[in-house]
This record gives structure tokens, sequence and C-alpha cells, in this order.
């Protein structure tokens, strides 16, 4: 038996947070790691690092795709920010360029990725959807990853399409939001009706459900789970139920 404990303090903790300018970060990230020995620099929170190694292996991308940026402190987001509006003006930056504290960077779950052509742009580098690039979208999901941006969706998210940047959230959540095509502030407000411990989303081996938060409180289960923050007002339970098949 293990116990969960519901927490306001850790709502802005875990695979599904939502950060966006109406949902700031919260938590600061400690459990990160760089891509590879070439890319040192370049850090993501443990488990996204290795998702995404597992996707880039099934694909055989070896140096084809490169990692442009990952985990950023709200001092280089500043900075970012600050000089994209210097070189590249309001508009610009208002649709490529989070607000510190509303950027996924921040979060250790998000990592932009370019074909490796040359000259890479740091801002909008060039993931198309074709040939490799498309190879690493379409497996993304099996992975725990989105592609966060969509233009069909900017109105929701606030930031125009990036093909490049993409976001972990963990599976089945991933495989989830790409079949039924939403935005990560779509299936947020979706699981909503999922309502703990009555009424699950049913998917696969899973089930899945949302706590709404309104004091502390402990839940114990007998079963595989995780649980994440939303960064709004709840948590997220994934059970994934034992195969005796």
């Amino acid at each position: 038996m293990s116990c969960i404990e519901i927490k306001k303090e850790n709502i802005g903790i875990g695979n599904l947070i939502l950060i966006n300018p109406d949902n700031l970060l919260k938590t600061i990230r400690t459990d990160l790691v760089s891509f590879n020995d070439d890319y040192k620099e370049i850090k993501l929170e443990e488990n996204t690092n290795e998702q995404l190694h597992l996707a880039l292996k099934e694909i055989n991308a070896g140096s084809k795709i490169v990692p442009v940026s990952g985990y950023r402190t709200v001092d280089e987001q500043v900075k970012i920010y600050e000089s994209s509006l210097k070189e590249n003006g309001e508009e610009f930056t208002r649709k490529f360029v989070a607000l510190p504290n509303a950027s996924e960077h921040q979060t250790g779950l998000a990592i932009d990725l370019a074909l490796n052509e040359g000259n890479v742009d740091f801002i909008c580098p060039s993931f198309p959807y074709h040939g490799i690039c498309q190879e690493f979208r379409r497996i993304a999901p099996q992975y725990g990853f989105i592609e966060r941006y969509k233009d069909e969706k900017k109105a929701i998210t606030k930031i125009s399409k990036e093909e490049w940047h993409f976001r972990y959230v963990g599976y089945p959540h991933s495989r989830i939001i790409e079949d039924k095509g939403l935005c990560l502030e779509e299936y947020i407000d979706y699981l909503k009706q999922f309502i703990y411990p009555n009424r699950p989303l049913k998917y696969e081996q899973y089930s899945i459900f949302y706590i709404p938060y309104k004091d502390e409180s402990i839940i114990e289960l007998n079963k595989n789970f995780s649980i994440s923050g939303n960064n709004v007002d709840g948590f997220i339970l994934t059970i994934k139920e034992e195969n005796n098949g």
C-alpha cells in the first residue's frame, strides 16, 4: 500500500504541469542531466532525457537530429526574451518566445530539436514535416512527447506554431492528446470530467483521474500509479492495471 499526499504546494510538480502566461512556473526542477557528452550544456529532467534518447534510437537518428535548447533558468529566459526583443522586435518575440516563468523550458520537460544541416537558428530551428524529423514526430507520442505548439491551436496556447518544440507529458497522456487532437490546455480541461474515484478515463490498461484540490488529504493505493499536479487547480492520477493475461 502506497500513500499519496495531496498538498497545494505540489500542484506545480509533475510531468503534466501546464505552463503558460496564465499558469506560471511554481517550482524549480533539480533532477537534471546533460543530453549527452557532446551537448553537456543542454539539460533535461532525467526520465525525459532517457525517453528522448530511446525515441531517437528507434528511428536511427544518429547525428541527423540535434538538440538546440532544453532546460533554462529564469535568468536565461529573461536574456533570451530581451535579446529577441532587440533583434527581432516585439511582434516576433511574442509569437515565438515565452515570457520568463511562462516558458516550458524552465521545467526541464521541453526540448527544441533541429535537423542537422549546418547553421541552426536558436529561436526557430528547422524541423520539417518530412524525412527523419517526421519519423521522430510520428513515434514521439509512444515515448511520452507531444508537439506542443501547433498552428491550429495558437489561439489557445498564445504561441505560434513551433514544429521544433516537443514537450514530455508521459505515456499514455501523449497518445491520448495526439489521438484526440488536443493541445495541453485542452487536455487539462478535458480531464476534469474524470473525477476520482468514481469516473476514470480508460485507455489501454490505464485509468486516469482528476483530483481537484480542496484541502490536504491522503489517498492510499495498492496499484502501480503516478501522480502529477496540473499547475492549475488539482492533480492527475494515472493508474496502470496489472496485465494478468
